[in-house]
């Protein structure tokens, strides 16, 4: 089977300043890039995904602004494919399906962010696809949330989420493991 690393939305608007910071974002991209620099060496394919706002009232990627940016840990090379997208789902209303399928890709390796938004969504569009998904959990970050009265740390965010993908969506792994296994 054919794997292929997709980044998702390691932009500059969820890092230290950014309009969404995200905590654990540049330790959660230094993982993605040490993913994305075994990918090139072994020449693996590589697919980087960037959010551009596109909802009324947004507050951040939006269009024309350096927080659309993909960071520079692990920015693009030329000829690597760069897909944009308007919804959680890198599936939704983008040609990544079509680019798959083309390319012979059947499974993918997945790292960005936001673990419990776009990563979350995808990894389940994907499962539903048929592809198999390798999560490198430390490649991922995540926002705190809140919910009836409650706030859920970003940390247990994170957690929750890797512990909901783990086994009925992905292997949800360290990147560490990936790494050893390509």
């Amino acid at each position: 089977m054919s794997l292929a690393l997709l980044l998702i939305d390691i932009q500059n608007d969820y890092f230290p300043g950014g309009a969404m910071e995200v905590p654990g974002a540049t330790e959660a991209a230094a993982k993605a890039a040490a993913l994305l620099a075994a990918f090139r060496n072994k020449s693996l394919p590589v697919i980087h995904v960037q959010h551009l706002a596109a909802r009324p009232g947004a507050t951040f990627f939006l269009p024309g602004t350096t927080g659309t940016d993909i960071h520079p840990s692990v920015q693009p090379l030329a000829g690597e494919t760069v897909f944009q997208k308007h919804f959680p789902s890198c599936f939704r209303q983008t040609p990544l399906l079509e680019h798959l399928q083309r390319e012979n890709i059947t499974r993918l390796l997945v790292a960005g962010m936001m673990t419990q938004m776009c990563i979350d969504t995808t990894v389940r569009a994907a499962a539903d696809l048929g592809f198999p998904c390798l999560v490198a959990h430390d490649a991922c970050a995540a926002r705190s949330l809140a919910f009836g009265g409650r706030e859920v740390v970003a940390e247990d965010v994170q957690a929750a989420y890797c512990a909901a993908l783990n086994g009925p969506f992905a292997q949800v792994l360290p990147s560490a493991e990936l790494l050893a296994s390509l």
